[in-house]
C-alpha cells in the first residue's frame, strides 16, 4: 500500500495518502521556537542531538491562558534500558491533540494533570528497538502512550500490535485510532442519527470532526458541517462530500448555518463551544441530541474571561422544553466497542466512504509550537509530528 508524505497535509483515501499543495500552516514553527525559548546554542546541539540521547519535551510551567514556548523544556538524556515485560521504542509519530491543554493545567479534570517537569503526554506510534517481553520482537510496530520524547520504555500489555501492511501506521493515531473511534462512538452511541436527521458537527475538518459529518452521511443522516476559512469548507464540502458547510469567521454565520439547517439540527456533535454554540443552539429541534466531545473554544480562557449575561437560565429552559439530551463523554468510555469501530471504519476507508487528511511537521522540537497552533485552528486535518525515521 504505498504512502506518499512531504511536509505538507496529506489527503487519505482508500487506505493511501495523498500529499496536497499549499504552504504549510506551521512551516515557522522549527525557526519560531528554537529562537524563543532558552539558549540558542543549546536548542540548536538538542535538536541535532548525537545517536544514544533520548530528546524530551517537558512541562516546564503551567499555562495562564494561551500556552507559550516558555511552558515547555527541550532536554537530552540517556536512552533508557528495558527490564524484563519491556521494550525499548523508537517513536516515529507524536499524535497533537487538544486535550492535553488539559493535562497542562492543575485544575480538576478527568484526568491526572502533569506536575511540572513531567514528559508532555501524548499518543505514539512506535518501532520496537529492543524486547524484553516474549509478545514482541525488534521491529514490531506498535501503538504507544509514550509521550513527547524519541525514546521509551512501555511495558508489553500498554502496547498494541499495528499492522503495517493494513494502513499507513500514522492512521493509528488519527482516523483508525482516538480520534476516528471519538466520533464514532459519540455520535452512533450517543448522537443516534437517524436517517434523514441533520447532523451537524464543529471544526469539520479536523481529525474528528471530519469522520463525525461523514459517518453521518454513511448512516443516512444530512452532515453540515462548520470550519474556518475557505480552504477547509472547500475540503469539507468537495473532498469529504458533506452536504453543507458554513464559515465560522463570516460576519453572517449564524444566519448561514439557519439557512444551511431549514429543518433545524437533530444532533450537534460539540467539538468547539463559544460562538458556535450560542449558533446552534436556538436550531436544535425537539429531541435533539447533543454529544459533547471538546470545547476547544474555551481551553485558552484565563479566570473571569467569561463575557456577557447569565444564560444558564434560558438555557436549562430551553432543554426542560425542547426535551434535549445534552451529554459530555470521554471516548474511553466507549473501549468495548474499539474492534468494531476498527473494523468498520477500515473498510469504510477501502471503499472510499470513509476519507481523512493529515497534517504533519517534522521533528519533535516543532510539536510545541504545532500544539500551540492546533488550539488556534492552524492545523489542516490530524495533526501529526514525525519523531523518527519512518
Amino acid at each position: 500500500m504505498s504512502v506518499l508524505r512531504s511536509s505538507g497535509s496529506q489527503l487519505g483515501v482508500q487506505g493511501q495518502s495523498y500529499t496536497t499543495s499549499g504552504k504549510h500552516p506551521l512551516k515557522t514553527a522549527h525557526d519560531t521556537y528554537m529562537g524563543a525559548i532558552n539558549d540558542n546554542s543549546i536548542l540548536r546541539k538538542v535538536s541535532t542531538m548525537a545517536n544514544g540521547q533520548n530528546q524530551k519535551i517537558l512541562l516546564a510551567s503551567r499555562p495562564v491562558g494561551k500556552p507559550t514556548v516558555n511552558d515547555f523544556k527541550i532536554t537530552q538524556d540517556s536512552i533508557p534500558t528495558p527490564q524484563n515485560g519491556e521494550v525499548l521504542l523508537e517513536i516515529l509519530y507524536l499524535s497533537l491533540d487538544p486535550y492535553m491543554r488539559g493535562r497542562m493545567s492543575a485544575a480538576k479534570s478527568y484526568a491526572k494533570p502533569l506536575e511540572i517537569g513531567d514528559v508532555m503526554e501524548g499518543g505514539t506510534v512506535a518501532r520496537v528497538k529492543t524486547s524484553m517481553h516474549p509478545d514482541f520482537k525488534e521491529g514490531d510496530i506498535v501503538l504507544s502512550y509514550s509521550g513527547w520524547q524519541s525514546y521509551a520504555v512501555a511495558k508489553g500489555e500498554h502496547l498494541r500490535k499495528i499492522d503495517p501492511d493494513g494502513a499507513p501506521i500514522s492512521t493509528a493515531l488519527g482516523v483508525l485510532g482516538m480520534p476516528g473511534f471519538t466520533a464514532y462512538a459519540g455520535l452512533l452511541t450517543l448522537g443516534k442519527p437517524a436517517p434523514g436527521e441533520t447532523v451537524v458537527v464543529a471544526a469539520a475538518s479536523g481529525a474528528v470532526g471530519s469522520a463525525v459529518g461523514q459517518i453521518a452521511r454513511i448512516k443516512g443522516a444530512r452532515a453540515v458541517g462548520i470550519a474556518g476559512g475557505a480552504d477547509k469548507c472547500a475540503f469539507v464540502k468537495n473532498e469529504l462530500g458533506f452536504d453543507a458547510v458554513v464559515d465560522h469567521r463570516s460576519p453572517d454565520f449564524a444566519a448561514e448555518l439557519a439557512a444551511a439547517c431549514p429543518k433545524g439540527i437533530d444532533v450537534y456533535f460539540e467539538n468547539v463551544g463559544g460562538k458556535v454554540w450560542d449558533a446552534v443552539f436556538p436550531l436544535l429541534n425537539t429531541y435533539a441530541r447533543v454529544p459533547v466531545c471538546g470545547l476547544i473554544a474555551q481551553y485558552n480562557q484565563k479566570p473571569g474571561d467569561t463575557e456577557g449575561p447569565d444564560r444558564f437560565p434560558a438555557t436549562m429552559r430551553d432543554i426542560l422544553t425542547k426535551s434535549l439530551t445534552i451529554r459530555g463523554f470521554i471516548q474511553t468510555e466507549f473501549a468495548a466497542q474499539f474492534p468494531e469501530f476498527h473494523a468498520q471504519a477500515a473498510e469504510w476507508i477501502k471503499n472510499g466512504s470513509l476519507r481523512y487528511r493529515e497534517d504533519v511537521v517534522e521533528g519533535l522540537d516543532a510539536a510545541p509550537e504545532a500544539f500551540m497552533g492546533l488550539l488556534e485552528g492552524k492545523n489542516f486535518g490530524k495533526l501529526l509530528v514525525k519523531v523518527g525515521k519512518v
